[in-house]
């Protein structure tokens, strides 16, 4: 299979809370006209960027009375996070984890570092 710019996430799995964040391009420059280098942008303490893949969730633990019948797959239950793919996510640099794939950088974060979502769809409709 051939790595397109549309399939090239598609062989990555996100593990439990995690989520791979896509950071936004902030502008170089401050609103005073002064330019800022890139390290100086990238130790903020607060990033921004676009959801790009949300694992699964919170693992919850099984009784061992369950149905043993069940193949083992049926038996993991997990609860959801609250992100979703293509929200533009505000979250603390201190809890997440800088990677390079396919020569572009992204975030993997832990749900508990999110501080707030924008989501484009109507939440309260």
């Amino acid at each position: 299979m051939e790595l397109t710019s549309d399939n090239k996430l598609k062989k990555i799995i996100v593990v439990g809370d995690r989520i791979l964040i896509k950071p936004v391009k902030e502008a170089q420059k401050t609103a005073t006209g002064i330019y800022l280098p890139p390290g100086v942008q990238e130790k903020e303490k607060v990033q921004s960027g676009y959801i790009v893949k949300a694992g699964p969730g919170y693992p919850i633990p099984h009784s061992v009375e369950e149905e043993e019948w069940k193949a083992e797959d049926e038996k993991i239950k997990y609860i959801p996070l609250q992100v979703k793919e293509g929200d533009l996510a505000i979250f603390l640099q201190k809890g997440a984890f800088e990677v390079q794939y396919d020569s572009e950088k992204y975030f993997i974060v832990p749900q508990s570092s999110i501080l707030m979502l924008e989501r484009e769809e109507d939440l309260f409709g």
